[in-house]
């Protein structure tokens, strides 16, 4: 799977324009974007990181890291994702960086998600849903998951970029991602869902193919 990893990262730089300032996620799969995106530094302007991992990334590849407060809107966002269904819906948040991915991913006119063929799925939740909470909510949150037929597992020793925790919510089958990140949404303590399903991919790249 390396291999897709590869040729769906150095795939993606297709999309990057000329003197774009390209959002960037965090992962495997995007280590390679980064590195491809370190070949043709010179056509763009910069990038906004996603996480601690990735800024550390773009740096060495001489990639200058911008403020997503200062840049404004941006026309492209570049991540990879833990499962995608048929419909570009997707978990994340595996690397515990879904908060700054999912605000990047907002605020970006296209969002191109890489990732490898083990990652389809036609029902999202195989993959333990992450949910990123304030600390002092895990257990309220972890009530209110149980109550929803979900199983949830504090990721001990687990602490975001943002400060917080996270929660990974085993078995469910997320049939309607839409409406199940609307519900989840509105419990106090939830920082953010690991669910970019209102908000899903424009593009999505197995490899180097689109589907």
């Amino acid at each position: 799977m390396s291999n897709e990893k590869k040729l769906a990262g150095e795939a993606a730089i297709r999309f990057v324009e000329d003197g774009a300032i390209v959002g960037v996620g965090t992962g495997s799969t995007v280590a390679y974007f980064i590195e491809a995106l370190g070949a043709v530094s010179d056509r763009i302007k910069g990038a906004v990181s996603s996480s601690e991992q990735s800024t550390a990334l773009l740096k060495k590849h001489g990639i200058e890291v911008l403020d997503l407060n200062t840049t404004g809107e941006l026309t492209l966002y570049v991540d990879g994702a833990d499962e995608c269904d048929p419909h570009k819906r997707l978990i994340k948040g595996g690397g515990a960086a879904l908060t700054r991915e999912k605000i990047i991913a907002e605020a970006s006119g296209k969002f191109v998600c890489i990732i490898d063929s083990s990652k389809q799925v036609d029902v999202l939740g195989k993959f333990p849903l992450p949910i990123e909470v304030i600390p002092m909510a895990r257990s309220l949150v972890g009530r209110e998951i149980v109550r929803r037929g979900g199983h949830p597992v504090w990721r001990d020793g687990v602490v975001t970029d943002n400060g917080n925790w996270v929660i990974d919510v085993h078995g469910w089958q997320i049939t309607d991602p839409v409406a199940l990140e609307a519900d989840l949404n509105q419990i106090p303590g939830i920082v953010t869902v690991g669910l970019f399903a209102r908000r899903g991919a424009d593009v999505v790249l197995v490899g180097d193919r689109e589907i």
